[in-house]
């Protein structure tokens, strides 16, 4: 990939990047373990971001 991207691309990287994250442990506690985890967790290797 490019070294210099463009805004709107690099936006949609730091999107994606940020809702790669699992649920807080906050979150988990307060809804009493209804929502343990994060089940579309994506990995680099694995998926490919379609929308970059």
């Amino acid at each position: 990939m490019a070294r210099n991207k463009h805004v709107a691309r690099k936006l949609r990287l730091a999107k994606a990047l940020k809702s790669n994250q699992g649920v807080p442990v906050w979150v988990v506690i307060k809804s009493l373990r209804k929502v343990p985890y994060r089940p579309r967790l994506r990995n680099w290797r694995r998926t490919k971001l379609k929308n970059v």
